[in-house]
C-alpha cells in the first residue's frame, strides 16, 4: 500500500495535467500512514534506527519531509531537477547570488525589485561584484554587455514594477553561447503560465509568499534548479546557512498551491477587466500590465489622486506584497522600489505618480467599483 501511494503520485507526475500536478503534489499522500493532507513533521531531529542506518532524514536543518514535500512538487511543476524551499524570497535570492566570486559580473533587469537591488548593491559589491542593469526586453543590448568575467543573467519577467516582458529562450540561447548562467525570477507569472526551466533557464526563483502560496500568511522562498551541480550549491548553502523553509510554512505553501491553477486563471481574468477599465479612466494617464497575469501598474495624473487612491479605497488593501486573494494596491516609491536610486527610479517611470496593484480574486465588478469611487474622491 505504502509503494502503490508513492508510485501513484511520484513517479507517474509527467503523465497528469498541471492542474492535477499541483493539486496531487510529489508524493501527495504521506506513504506510512495514507494521509491525504501531507502531514507537518514538526521535529527537529530523527532517530536513527541502528548503527549506520538512517530514514534518510537526520536533523530538520538539513531534510525535513514536509519542505521535501513541497521541494520535489516545485520541481515538479516547473519541470526541474531539484527543488529548495528557503525562509523567504531574499533568503532564495542571496543563494543565487552566492554562486558569484570575486570579480564576478552580473546583468540584472533594470527595474528590478528593490530587495535584490539591494542584495547586489549593499551586499555582493563590497565582495567586488559588479552588476548591470539593462532593460532585458533588448537582447542585442544584453549580449554586448556580456564581460569576460561576466557569470549570470538574472531576469525578472514580468519585471516588477514595469511589467516588461523579456524573451527567456532568446536569453538562455545567449547565456548558453557565453557560457553564463541564466537566472530567471517567476514570482509573476508561476508555473502555472510561465516555466523557464523548459525553455533553457538554469535556475527558477520565487518569493513563495507570493502567487504560490497566495493567502498572505506566510513568507516564503523558492528555487529550482535544471541541474544537479547547481543543486549541490543550494544544498549546501541551505546546510550551511540554515534558512530552510519551517514544516508548518512548508505545509501552508503546499495547501496554497493546490488551489494555484484555480487562482491564476481569477487574478488573471480580474486583472484583464481592471486594465481595461483603468485604460478609459481619465485620471490614469497609462497603464502597464504584461497582458497575462494578476499584476498591474499605473501612472496616473497627479500627487493628489494618488493620495486619495491609496487612502480612500475600501475593499482593496493599501499594503505590501502581491500575490494573494486579496486585492492589494501599494505605493513602489516608498514601498518595494525604496531602495533604488531617485534618479533610476525616475529615469524608469516610477514616480510620485505611479502605484503598483496585484489584482486579487474577488468580483471584478468590486475592484472596479473601489477604483472608481476612490479616483472620483479627487
Amino acid at each position: 500500500m505504502v509503494n502503490e501511494c508513492y508510485y501513484n503520485t511520484y513517479d507517474r507526475k509527467e503523465r497528469l495535467h498541471f492542474d492535477s500536478k499541483v493539486v496531487h503534489g510529489a508524493l501527495g499522500c504521506d506513504p506510512m500512514t495514507g494521509a491525504v493532507s501531507f502531514p507537518i513533521f514538526q521535529t527537529a531531529t530523527f532517530r536513527h534506527r541502528a548503527f549506520d542506518i538512517s530514514t534518510g532524514y537526520d536533523y530538520s536543518r538539513l531534510q525535513n519531509p514536509t519542505r521535501q514535500e513541497l521541494e520535489r512538487t516545485m520541481a515538479i511543476l516547473e519541470g526541474g531537477m531539484e527543488g529548495f524551499a528557503f525562509s523567504s524570497g531574499q533568503a532564495a535570492n542571496m543563494c543565487v547570488f552566492g554562486l558569484l566570486k570575486k570579480g564576478d559580473h552580473v546583468i540584472l533587469s533594470d527595474d528590478i525589485y528593490g530587495g535584490t537591488y539591494r542584495i547586489c548593491q549593499d551586499i555582493f559589491r563590497n565582495m567586488d561584484c559588479e552588476f548591470t542593469y539593462l532593460d532585458m526586453t533588448d537582447t542585442a543590448r544584453v549580449e554586448a554587455a556580456i564581460r569576460p568575467a561576466t557569470r549570470m543573467l538574472f531576469v525578472e519577467t514580468p519585471t516588477n514594477p514595469m511589467m516588461k516582458v523579456a524573451d527567456i529562450a532568446a536569453l538562455a540561447e545567449i547565456a548558453k553561447r557565453h557560457e553564463i548562467l541564466l537566472a530567471v525570477d517567476n514570482t509573476f507569472l508561476s508555473p502555472y503560465f510561465q516555466r523557464p526551466i523548459q525553455q533553457g533557464a538554469d535556475i527558477v526563483v520565487h518569493s513563495g509568499t507570493k502567487y504560490l502560496c497566495g493567502h498572505n500568511d506566510v513568507i516564503a522562498g523558492i528555487v529550482v534548479t535544471a541541474s544537479r551541480e547547481l543543486a549541490e550549491h543550494f544544498r549546501m548553502q541551505m546546510k550551511t546557512r540554515g534558512n530552510g523553509l519551517a514544516p508548518l510554512d512548508s505545509w501552508l505553501v503546499l495547501r496554497g498551491i493546490k488551489t494555484l491553477s484555480l487562482r491564476m486563471e481569477r487574478h488573471d481574468g480580474n486583472a484583464r477587466k481592471v486594465a481595461e477599465w483603468l485604460s478609459t479612466h481619465p485620471k490614469v494617464k497609462k497603464v502597464y500590465y504584461a497582458g497575462q497575469g494578476g499584476m498591474l501598474s499605473l501612472e496616473v495624473d497627479s500627487v493628489d489622486t494618488v493620495r486619495h487612491l491609496l487612502s480612500d479605497v475600501r475593499m482593496i488593501l493599501f499594503a505590501e506584497s502581491l500575490g494573494g486573494t486579496e486585492t492589494l494596491i501599494t505605493y513602489p516609491l516608498t514601498q518595494t522600489h525604496e531602495s533604488i536610486p531617485s534618479e533610476v527610479r525616475e529615469r524608469l517611470g516610477i514616480n510620485e505618480r505611479f502605484v503598483r496593484i496585484s489584482v486579487g480574486i474577488e468580483n471584478a465588478e468590486d475592484i472596479i467599483a473601489d477604483l472608481a469611487q476612490a479616483l472620483n474622491m479627487v
